[in-house]
């Protein structure tokens, strides 16, 4: 507390001491019979009062309690030099420690983001990825009509655990292999040509990621992307034509694979 004629720091009692710095009253009794931090003066009735020099010196013990110093250590450091280089002391230990602090937090963030990465991807996060290409409605309809089924039993299994990084990749393949239909297309490529047979080989790796999938069972989903209004439309969007491009480039390569 200040006197607001001199502007110097008032005597405190103990208790005023200990409610102003935080610290126990057991504390500074401690300080008081270890010699770190004595009373300056008394009242009249003999209780204890800290004077201003005396809390500039308990500031500074608290902030060497802080930093992990011994009371020991502390008494040394206080009686071994004057407060100017007390002060500099006390910046140098905050700023090096302050450092540390820093590069454990760059630590923690980087366990952090490796433990967040190893986590499974969350619908919010397909939704990120894949924006309207993620469809909650889609989804349910999906287990609704194949939920029974082994190769929906070995999707589930597959991507149960995969991760939001597992999936960007799988969106950037997706994205790489359409890009690369749509060029085929403009291109005027033959649907039986070396060039879409490698293409229908992707197309079926990346359904092979998420369950077995031979020529046949290829050949079923072709059929589908054309009697289906909404995948038609889907590889429409990619380039007009796509979709009865995609299902006879499929069909000829599985014609390759026959017998």
């Amino acid at each position: 507390m200040t006197n607001a004629h001199t502007g110097l720091m008032e005597a405190l009692t103990v208790g005023q001491v200990a409610e102003t710095f935080g610290v126990t009253v057991r504390t500074l009794h401690h300080y008081d019979e270890v010699g770190l931090l004595h009373p300056s003066e008394r009242t009249h009735a003999g209780y204890r009062l800290y004077t201003g020099e005396d809390l500039q010196r308990l500031g500074t013990i608290v902030v060497y309690r802080r930093l992990g110093f011994s009371l020991d250590e502390i008494g040394e450091l206080l009686d071994g030099a004057d407060i100017v280089a007390h002060l500099r002391r006390q910046r140098d230990l905050v700023t090096a420690r302050l450092a540390e602090m820093s590069d454990l937090v760059v630590a923690i963030d980087r366990r952090l983001e490796a433990e967040m990465a190893d986590q499974p991807a969350t619908t919010e996060d397909l939704k990120e990825l894949f924006g309207e290409g993620y469809n909650d409605e889609y989804q349910a309809e999906a287990q609704e009509r194949w939920g029974d089924t082994d190769k929906w039993a070995q999707s589930q299994a597959r991507t149960k655990d995969m991760t939001k990084e597992q999936w960007a990749e799988v969106k950037a393949e997706m994205d790489a292999f359409e890009a690369d239909l749509g060029a085929a297309i403009r291109a005027g490529e033959p649907t039986g040509s070396d060039t879409a047979a490698a293409l229908a080989e992707r197309h079926r790796a990346s359904i092979a990621r998420f369950y077995d999938c031979d020529h046949e069972f290829q050949v079923c989903l072709a059929q589908m992307y054309l009697a289906d209004p909404r995948f038609t439309q889907h590889y429409e969007d990619i380039e007009p034509g796509t979709a009865q491009w995609l299902h006879d480039a499929i069909v000829a390569n599985a014609a390759r694979h026959a017998g």
